[in-house]
C-alpha cells in the first residue's frame, strides 16, 4: 500500500536534507537515489565501452534471458525485431510482449507497487513515464555506446531513458485508387470525393493519433473536423489499421498510423509527409532498463544493439542518432517544423489537456468501440 507524508514529515524531509531526502520517501523510491537518478556520491555514467560480443558473451553467463514490454498494436509489429535480434545473438531467450502502451504503463506501475516487476526493459509511446519513473528511483542510468549520438532532446542527460527509434504519424493513400487525386495535405480530407473511403485509428483512444487530430484542429478549425466527422471514417482500435485497410484495398485513405518515410519500390501505399507546412508529427519511442532488472546484462545488450549503428542505418526512415544520414529526399526527423517534434513530449506530460482533447473528439467521432487489438494481457504477461 502507498505511504503518503504527512505535511510535518515532508517539511521535515525537506529541510534536513532537501530534494535528496523527499526521494527517498517517495513510494517504491531507491533509497540512494536523488531526484536526479544518479546514485549518492557515485561518479558520472560514462557510455558503455563493451563490445556487442562481450556484452552477449556476459548475457549469456548471466543467464541468456531478457524479458521487454514493447508498446505497439499486435505481437507481429515485433517479430523482425525479435528475428534479427535473435539470429545475431542465438542463446539469448527474448520474451517480448507487445500491448497498447497506455496499458503496458498502468501494468508496470502495478507491478512496481506489488513487488512483482517483470520486464527487464520498456519501450513506450508514454512519454511522460519516463521521467517520473526515474524520479521513482526505478530506472537504470545507464548509457549505451552512441548515446552521446543520439539526439539530445531524445535521451536523458543521466542516462535514464533514451529513445530508441522514431515514430512518425500522418496521413497515407493508396497510389493506384487514389491516381492523380491523391490528397496533397490532410485539408483535402474533406473534399466529398473521399467519402465513406477513408480508415482511422481511434483519436480518443491513442495518444498519438489525439495527438495527429489536434494538430489538424488547430490548423484547419472545428468546422473542418466536422465537416471530417461527416465523411464516414472507418474508425479501428490499433494504429496498424488505416494502413492495413488501404493495402486490403477496403479503403483508400488511412489516418493516424505510421509508414515508410520513403515509399519502397513497387509499394501501393505511400505515407505522406505534407507539403506546404501542413502537420504531421514525429517523435522518439523512449527505452529504459528497470532498475530491478532480473536480467540487467541482457538489457544492457537490447539497448546498445538498438543504438549501434548498422541498427539504425537498417530503419526505413529516420534515425535517432545525429551522425546516420537519412535517406536521399529526407531531412531529420527534427528539422521539419511541422512534424512538431518538441511539441508531442510536453502535450503528453499534460494528462489533463490530454483528457480534454479526447473527451472533446468523442463528442465529433463517438465513442471507442471493441477490444484491444493485442489481446486482453493481464496483470504479469511474460513471467
Amino acid at each position: 500500500m502507498t505511504r503518503f507524508l504527512s505535511r510535518r514529515q515532508a517539511l521535515s524531509a525537506g529541510t534536513a536534507l532537501g530534494a535528496g531526502a523527499l526521494s527517498a520517501a517517495l513510494p517504491h523510491a531507491a533509497a540512494a537515489t536523488p531526484l536526479g537518478g544518479e546514485p549518492v556520491g557515485g561518479k558520472p555514467v560514462l557510455e558503455e565501452t563493451r563490445t556487442l560480443d562481450e556484452l552477449y558473451r556476459a548475457a549469456l553467463a548471466e543467464g541468456g534471458r531478457l524479458v521487454v514490454y514493447a508498446g505497439g498494436d499486435i505481437a507481429s509489429q515485433q517479430t523482425a525485431n525479435v528475428q534479427a535480434f535473435t539470429q545475431q545473438f542465438p542463446g539469448i531467450d527474448l520474451t517480448m510482449v507487445v500491448d497498447y502502451s497506455k496499458f503496458h504503463d498502468a501494468r508496470i506501475d502495478n507491478q512496481l507497487a506489488t513487488g512483482t516487476l517483470v520486464p527487464d526493459v520498456g519501450h513506450f509511446q508514454t512519454l511522460q513515464d519516463f521521467p517520473r519513473w526515474k524520479q521513482e528511483g526505478h530506472l537504470l542510468s545507464y548509457k549505451p555506446a552512441g548515446f552521446a549520438r543520439v539526439h539530445p532532446s531524445l535521451r536523458d542527460r543521466d542516462g535514464a531513458w533514451v529513445a530508441i527509434r522514431l515514430s512518425a504519424f500522418s496521413f497515407m493513400y493508396d497510389i493506384v485508387a487514389a491516381d492523380a487525386d491523391a490528397p496533397r495535405t490532410p485539408q483535402d480530407l474533406v473534399d466529398p470525393r473521399w467519402k465513406d473511403r477513408i480508415a482511422s485509428s481511434y483519436p480518443n483512444d491513442d495518444d498519438a493519433s489525439l495527438f495527429l487530430y489536434k494538430l489538424y484542429a488547430e490548423t484547419y478549425g472545428w468546422d473542418w473536423i466536422a465537416r471530417l466527422a461527416a465523411q464516414g471514417i472507418q474508425f479501428a482500435r490499433g494504429t496498424h489499421t488505416p494502413a492495413l485497410a488501404v493495402t486490403n484495398k477496403q479503403k483508400t485513405i488511412g489516418v493516424g498510423g505510421s509508414g515508410a518515410a520513403v515509399t519502397p519500390s513497387g509499394a501501393t501505399l505511400r505515407w505522406a509527409i505534407p507539403d506546404n507546412d501542413a502537420p504531421f508529427m514525429a517523435w522518439g519511442q523512449r527505452a529504459a532498463i528497470f532498475r530491478r532488472a532480473a536480467h540487467p546484462t541482457a538489457a544492457k545488450l537490447y539497448l546498445n544493439w538498438w543504438l549501434s549503428t548498422p541498427r539504425q542505418q537498417s530503419a526505413t526512415g529516420w534515425s535517432v542518432r545525429t551522425d546516420i544520414t537519412p535517406p536521399p529526399g529526407l531531412k531529420p526527423a527534427w528539422e521539419y517544423p511541422n512534424a512538431h517534434f518538441a511539441e508531442f513530449p510536453r502535450f503528453m506530460a499534460d494528462r489533463a489537456e490530454v483528457e480534454r482533447w479526447k473527451q472533446t473528439f468523442t463528442l465529433y467521432f463517438g465513442e471507442v468501440h471493441g477490444d484491444p487489438s493485442p489481446g486482453w494481457l493481464g496483470l504479469h504477461p511474460g513471467a
